[in-house]
């Protein structure tokens, strides 16, 4: 029986995207996607055009820009944007997030080695501890760092002179931010929105020319047609259909596409098994709704915040379901869509 045939090594003249990839990392191919530029960056005009004007006025004063908060739901582009913004002020950028930041000593230490003009970014900040917001927000308002040494009557207090930084917040639940907090992100408060079809199309193609892979129209449509409007989910899409072309030994096509998502249990409207569990769980098993978030989520056997954060943001984007103040109901898009599975 013949060997297998073994993959051929990269060619030395080989774009910087195929070396990235070569080093066998997920990680290197994420950050190969991501883009590096504003002209690169589709979707969230708004957001952008905002952050050109503030980065280009502090630069022209040689002086960081004020903080500035992202929120949104997961992949939407809130970590590229913290790039890009380090980026388009030569800085270097320094990323940790909420949950890491476990003791006052540990953001005392991150704080202690910036450097005069670095982007701070913190991903998932409202996971911040309150007793780390405290010490924080002289950091962010003045520059200096609090530190607390001894306990009791003898306790005293001695501050710590900062460089200027520009801290960079992400967060997908920003009620959960204390209101002195949010307050102190004087850069803006930006909401990342869902992207549109067409913006979700561009950017598969964008990645598929990263990818070295050739797609033609109908299939970017497709991958973007189910994509649930949000870049991350297009990207891991289309890696698994390139993925599924490779074995096949084929180029992308709409029949290739359309098998992945059929493996992968995506449906015409992007929704996933898990999606349509829930769904199938309100129509069937509490008769359409209303019914309460904990109830919702005991019967499918999943924390509330999964379903709450993860599941219902875009069944709501679609309208398949609604929240009411008695509970969640399945609407008459939502009982059309799963007709046939009822």
């Amino acid at each position: 029986m013949s060997s297998p045939s073994r993959p051929q090594p990269l060619d030395a003249n080989n774009s910087k995207e195929n070396q990235a990839f070569s080093k066998g990392d997920s990680l290197f191919l994420d950050q190969t996607l991501r883009p590096s530029s504003w002209d690169e960056y589709v979707g969230q005009v708004s957001i952008k055009e905002n952050l050109k004007i503030l980065l280009s006025a502090a630069k022209e004063r040689n002086h960081p820009p004020e903080h500035i908060l992202f929120y949104g739901p997961p992949g939407l582009g809130k970590t590229t944007l913290a790039h890009l913004v380090a980026k388009e002020l030569g800085a270097q950028m320094k990323q940790t997030s909420g949950p890491a930041i476990e003791k006052v000593g540990d953001l005392a230490s991150i704080l202690t080695n910036l450097s005069s003009g670095d982007v701070l970014f913190i991903d998932e900040i409202h996971r911040l501890n309150k007793s780390i917001e405290e010490v924080l927000y002289p950091a962010m308002e003045s520059g200096v760092l609090d530190i607390i040494i001894g306990k009791g009557p003898s306790a005293r207090t001695i501050q710590l002179d900062l460089p200027p930084f520009t801290l960079v917040g992400a967060t997908t639940k920003v009620a959960l931010l204390s209101s002195p907090l949010r307050s102190r992100f004087s850069g803006g408060v930006h909401k990342l929105e869902f992207y549109s079809k067409n913006e979700i199309e561009e950017i598969i193609k964008r990645s598929a020319k990263l990818l070295g892979v050739e797609m033609d129209t109908p299939s970017a449509l497709v991958i973007a047609e189910r994509s649930r409007f949000t870049p991350r989910t297009a990207n891991f899409l289309l890696k698994r259909v390139r993925d599924l072309a490779q074995i096949r030994k084929t180029t992308i096509s709409r029949s290739i596409v359309e098998e992945t998502l059929t493996m992968l249990g995506i449906d015409s409207l992007g929704l996933n098994k898990s999606d349509r569990e829930l769904l199938h769980a309100i129509i069937n098993t509490f008769g359409g709704g209303p019914v309460g978030l904990n109830t919702v989520a005991a019967s499918l056997s999943e924390e509330q915040e999964t379903v709450e954060e993860v599941y219902e943001p875009y069944l709501l984007k679609l309208g398949l379901i609604e929240r009411t103040p008695r509970g969640r109901t399945v609407t008459a898009k939502g009982y059309d869509h799963m007709r046939d599975t009822i």
